[in-house]
């Protein structure tokens, strides 16, 4: 079954790519402070100069997808993303799907923090009810103000992304919609090829030597 294209949530991918490991237990760094270091790295390597050189456009999207691997739990997104059919799944088929649904996040959006180079952010407020944490942010900019909560989860001293909500919207529930859809209507495995297929399709071209 063809499909043109999946909705997607540009700015909550952005959101989630802004972030980079601190390598900080809960108990040494507050969320909030780990996900102000990660945003205030990440800001940095988008204004350097010689990262932003066209012919360096790969090598920078293999730092962003590697730094953003290292903070986000991509088992418990997926997990979330598809609950009914996680259970039923074999411990290769539940790999192959984290593999493939992380590929297809960075692969999609890794172009879309480039907006974020000379915008502010604002920390508003940070709540912790256990292991769990939300850190609630604004990004300004000239024409808009967008407001962006991050979930963390803490586990082995350190705090994992679980899902962006920007602007009302969470990723984990937007996909888990679409890939519901797509379930009912075609099956699984129909699934596993569309997110091949986009992952591929999403990758950007090769600059030319």
């Amino acid at each position: 079954m063809q499909r043109s294209g999946w909705p997607v949530v540009p700015i909550v991918m952005a959101a989630l790519m802004i972030l980079l490991p601190v390598g900080l237990a809960p108990a040494a760094v507050s969320p909030t402070e780990a996900v102000k270091h990660t945003i205030d790295e990440v800001l940095r390597i988008l204004d350097d100069r010689e990262m932003q050189r066209p012919a360096r456009l790969m090598e920078r999207r293999k730092l962003l997808e590697r730094v953003i691997a290292a903070r986000f739990d991509y088992r418990e997104m997926a997990r979330r993303s598809l609950p009914k059919q996680w259970k039923v799944l074999t411990e290769a088929e539940q790999k192959e799907f984290v593999d493939l649904f992380q590929s297809f996040l960075s692969a999609s959006y890794a172009d879309k923090i480039e907006g974020y180079a000379g915008e502010q952010i604002h920390y508003l407020a940070e709540r912790i009810e256990g292991d769990y944490a939300e850190v609630r942010t604004k990004i300004v900019s000239e024409k808009t103000e967008i407001p962006i909560d991050y979930r963390l989860m803490s586990r082995s001293g350190d705090w994992f992304v679980y899902d962006v909500v920007a602007d009302g919207i969470s990723l984990v529930r937007n996909y888990r919609s679409q890939f519901d859809t797509i379930i009912r209507e075609s099956g699984y495995p129909e699934l596993v090829e569309d997110l091949r297929k986009k992952s591929k399709e999403s990758r950007p071209p090769k600059p030319r030597k």
